[in-house]
């Protein structure tokens, strides 16, 4: 698995940085956002390092897709409530006009209850 050295993603990933870990297996890794923008607020990422979505080839569909797949369940797991009632959020940010600020791939699962939304 190719991983770079300077990457805070990656040392997270491999353990060297702690984190407060949603999840784990070969491929994938999920923790609590530093500054969380919502009562729910976790990144998924591949542990493969691919720099942002422009760097997404063919041979990443499937890693991609267990990503989506795995979201739902997170953010249920984690304190959104299902849909339709509840839902969340997935944001990727791609590039430096796209807002990305760390240079891994990264998927923010963003909701939970907001009692301040409901009229």
């Amino acid at each position: 698995m190719s991983h770079s050295e300077n990457c805070i993603f990656c040392k997270i990933a491999a353990g060297a940085i702690p984190s407060r870990k949603v999840y784990e297996d070969d491929d994938l890794f999920a923790f609590h956002d530093i500054h969380p923008w919502a009562p729910v607020h976790f990144l998924i990422i591949p542990k493969l390092h691919i720099p942002s979505m422009a760097q997404v080839g063919p041979e990443h569909a499937a890693l991609l897709g267990r990503m989506m797949v795995l979201a739902p369940r997170l953010a249920v797991e984690q304190g959104c409530n299902p849909y339709p009632a509840g839902g969340f959020r997935t944001v990727i940010n791609t590039g430096e006009e796209g807002g990305q600020e760390v240079h891994h791939l990264h998927m923010h699962v963003i909701g939970g209850p907001r009692p301040w939304l409901k009229g």
